[in-house]
């Protein structure tokens, strides 16, 4: 054996058993030989390699273990300091720089949305540990449907994958009371994907403690005409109530029938929540892209450089910093609306 070019160790089954070097023999103790008799102590036999590659391994694993909890803990401080400031009670994004991200990492369009996916997992995470209320991603338009077929519907596909793994952790979700909302002309959803998306939101309805608004199918150019029609429906049914003869405005006790702000209002898409604090758009991007127009006169628009999946917790730190130094300005603009 000491001519062998790799000297072997016997040690208690510590460790995994899946090496990627040479297996060696296995020497066994009782004939002191290769053999097909077992050793008592049914020991792991690896190389001087193998398990220098393990506790390599091991340790790479401790730092990781390490690093996680230090990067929780600093993301608490963090956190506890911009609390003692205002707190945006509704943080719109759009999710801008998923195909250009996949480009400059010569990746799949496909896997840039994938990774566009992931950063939004965290983003929701950090926008719910600093106490973020309402979160409403513009996850696609009504113009993406005008994007090659191939494109749609692998969008659609992973929607559905997503939408489906996320009713398998309901009981995780209810924990936190996340309730999930499908916004826009859910009509032209795919089949399967309406399908999941109503589940979704009947899963949740009951929960209260924080809301994610995913607007799909959507456009303002969409959402305020149908408002606007809804609204008009609304009064006509309302004269028509009151007897009015060939669109006489009059209710019959001598008030107007008209349509107002709060009217088309009640009847937006995203009535169900308060207009954003902030409307961020990765990539440095400054068009809203026919999103929350109506919705965004007084909110602060943010656009950090990062494409979306590279968005993460120092930009969204800055962007909360950017709006708490903005605070009184949109105040004062709200009050005068």
């Amino acid at each position: 054996y000491a001519k062998s070019p790799i000297n072997l160790i016997i040690s208690p089954r510590i460790y995994s058993t899946s090496f990627n070097s040479p297996t060696p023999s296995i020497y066994n103790r009782r004939k002191g030989l290769s053999g097909s008799t077992q050793m008592a102590e049914d020991p792991i036999i690896a190389t001087d390699n193998s398990l220098k590659k393990l506790e390599l391994e091991r340790s790479d694993d401790t730092v990781s273990r390490f690093l996680g909890g230090l990067n929780h803990t600093i993301r608490k401080l963090v956190f506890r300091v911009i609390s003692s400031g205002p707190i945006p009670q509704h943080i719109a994004f759009i999710l801008d720089g998923n195909r250009r991200f996949a480009k400059k990492w010569k990746m799949t369009e496909g896997a840039g949305h994938k990774a566009g996916f992931l950063a939004l997992m965290s983003v929701l995470k950090y926008c719910y540990e600093i106490g973020v209320k309402y979160v409403t991603v513009y996850a696609f338009s009504l113009d993406n449907f005008n994007r090659r077929p191939d494109e749609v519907q692998y969008v659609m596909d992973l929607m559905q994958e997503k939408i489906e793994g996320f009713l398998k952790e309901l009981s995780l979700v209810n924990k936190y009371g996340v309730r999930v909302m499908f916004i826009g002309d859910l009509k032209r959803l795919y089949e399967p994907v309406r399908v999941a998306a109503e589940k979704a939101m009947a899963a949740t309805a009951g929960n209260t403690k924080t809301y994610l608004l995913v607007c799909v199918a959507y456009t303002s150019s969409h959402e305020i005409p149908r408002a606007v029609y809804e609204s008009c429906e609304e009064k006509n049914g309302v004269m028509n109530e009151n007897g009015s003869v060939n669109g006489d405005v009059n209710t019959g006790n001598g008030s107007e029938v008209v349509v107002k702000m709060v009217d088309i209002e009640k009847h937006m898409y995203m009535a169900v929540a308060p207009d954003p604090d902030i409307l961020v758009r990765s990539s440095g991007e400054t068009r809203l892209s026919n999103f929350l127009l109506w919705q965004t006169t007084n909110c602060l628009l943010y656009s950090p450089k990062e494409l979306w999946p590279e968005m993460g917790f120092w930009p969204l730190v800055s962007c909360i910093l950017e709006f708490q130094k903005n605070y009184k300005y949109l105040e004062k603009k709200k009050k005068q609306a």
